[in-house]
């Protein structure tokens, strides 16, 4: 198998994307987007207003990056299935679309400033709109399927399931995340198996609903629909133990300053912290300790970094990511037949848990 590039991947797809998203969510409402979108008005449209309370801050948001990896991971799991991308395409629009309403949501939940270089759009447009844009976008995905009459019943009825089913999921999700954080649940007897948990509901959902849709519309086996979809959680598992580790290594703008570690003021159980707790002794008294501050002083958000390094907290959890999802691969290995679809699924799985995306 050659090299692929998977950097070059996203960056091919993502205007692909991008052009399918403003289909369905226009960067300039009018009155037959808002037709086609809502059905005819009983009274009158106005058009002004849906652009700035909806269009503005939803393109807004996406327009500021992302590496689109939903959706791509949505399309190479089409092509490796045989499936027909001119026909099921247009549904990449739902795990990229809801991913970013979540973001909008986290950050008002999290007091978040800064969201990809810039003010969140809470910050920027108001809590208001950034409530009724994040919630918009949770639903307004699904127009494609909404107005696809060609798609069999059944089908539709598998697909709309599995969106329901993720998006309980998620709430579940982040609501264990923000007790845990804000100290309302015990967060310090949180073991492994309930984190990763979380992570699934949390990470996980909107990979494995991304994956387990394209599966469904390629005409996927039971089998291959939930193999697909453990392995696509897996990642989105992994990706959020990557994330949680590069949140501890200055990049970018934290590097020029000399600051890292903002889950630590925020309170978060991360797999680096549950594993330091279990077999740091004190260092874990002392982690958790500074863990509860919710402290924006570097020098204690440094000394909590060194104490998951001495325990060899990180490692561990770049190994652990690491097993879960070749586990996970070897699963579909034996469901998909030889094909460049498929290995450009193993590469884009194992790229997600060692690149820096």
């Amino acid at each position: 198998m050659s090299k692929i590039d998977i950097r070059a991947l996203l960056t091919e797809k993502a205007p692909l994307i991008d052009k399918i998203i403003e289909k369905y969510v226009p960067k300039k409402y009018n009155e037959d987007s808002l037709i086609f979108s809502c059905g005819k008005p009983r009274y009158a449209f106005n058009t002004e207003a849906p652009n700035k309370a909806l269009s503005d801050p939803v393109w807004d948001m996406l327009s500021r990056g992302g590496k689109r990896w939903r959706p791509t991971l949505f399309l190479l799991i089409v092509e490796a299935l045989n499936g027909d991308i001119d026909k099921v395409g247009d549904f990449v629009i739902i795990p990229e679309v809801v991913h970013n309403g979540t973001l909008m949501i986290d950050d008002i939940e999290d007091d978040s400033k800064i969201r990809r270089g810039k003010p969140c759009t809470h910050i920027k447009y108001g809590i208001d709109i950034a409530v009724n844009a994040g919630n918009f976008m949770y639903y307004v995905p699904l127009l494609p399927l909404m107005r696809n009459a060609k798609l069999p019943a059944e089908k539709s009825v598998k697909v709309y399931e599995t969106y329901l089913q993720e998006m309980i999921n998620i709430g579940f999700g982040q609501g264990m995340d923000i007790a845990w954080h804000r100290g309302i649940a015990n967060a310090d007897a949180v073991t492994e198996e309930e984190y990763l948990q979380m992570c699934a509901y949390k990470t996980g959902t909107l990979a494995r609903m991304s994956a387990k849709i394209a599966a469904i519309l390629a005409d996927g086996s039971e089998e291959q629909i939930e193999a697909i979809g453990k392995l696509a959680e897996t990642v989105g598992i992994a990706f959020q133990i990557q994330d949680d580790i590069l949140n501890l290594i200055p990049s970018g703008v934290s590097k020029t300053k000399g600051c890292c570690g903002e889950d630590i003021t925020e309170g978060k159980r991360t797999l680096m912290v549950i594993h330091t707790l279990r077999e740091g002794g004190e260092d874990g008294k002392r982690l958790v300790e500074i863990i509860n501050m919710h402290t924006e002083n570097q020098s204690l958000r440094d000394e909590a970094i060194g104490i998951m390094k001495k325990n060899n907290s990180i490692e561990y959890s770049k190994e652990f990511a690491r097993t879960l999802v070749q586990d996970a691969w070897n699963d579909v290995d034996k469901l998909l037949e030889p094909s460049e679809a498929k290995d450009k699924l193993c590469a884009f799985a194992r790229f997600l848990i060692e690149g820096d995306i």
